[in-house]
């Protein structure tokens, strides 16, 4: 029979989401970032052509996300000796699973994030641009209309005073 662990429930899922944290940060960073741009380039280029199957996928491993974070979980898990719910083998089997998908939640809230700041900023972009374009058509208009030929009185605004 399986041990529970000692530890409460919420101080367990506490630990789960916080470690998930490093988790992503690291399985998104390998796979995405341009620190490490050298490396995935690499890495797909050896997912594609390798000779062998298995050099295939160990390959792909680091050019995926999710396939990645399966490892990074597996290290974390054993750096730490985090557990979820048992205290025997299955507390570790249940921990990496349950890591690797907060983990791959985080990544794609994450992705969401990124999206809509770029959304934002291509709008924003974009709308720049046309009332850019409106000010210009303002001004071509301006200059392309003649010249008044009588002098107007200027007129007084309520509240103003005549100049004596």
């Amino acid at each position: 029979m399986n041990a529970a662990l000692d530890i409460p429930l919420t101080v367990q899922v506490g630990q789960l989401f916080l470690l998930a944290v490093p988790v992503a940060c690291v399985a998104w960073t390998v796979t995405h970032e341009q620190v490490f741009e050298e490396f995935h380039e690499w890495c797909v280029a050896r997912s594609e052509s390798a000779r062998t199957w298995w050099a295939r996928k160990f390959f792909y491993l680091f050019t995926c996300e999710y396939c990645f974070s399966h490892y990074v979980a597996a290290l974390a898990i054993a750096v730490t000796g985090f557990r979820l719910l048992q205290a025997d083998w299955t507390g570790i089997v249940i921990a990496w699973f349950s890591l690797v998908w907060i983990a791959n939640v985080y990544m794609s809230l994450y992705v969401r994030l990124r999206l809509d700041i770029k959304r934002e900023r291509v709008e924003v972009a974009q709308q720049e641009v046309e009332v850019a374009q409106q000010e210009q058509e303002q001004q071509e208009q301006q200059a392309q209309e003649p010249p008044s030929h009588g002098q107007r009185k200027p007129q007084q605004h309520v509240g103003e005073r005549k100049a004596s």
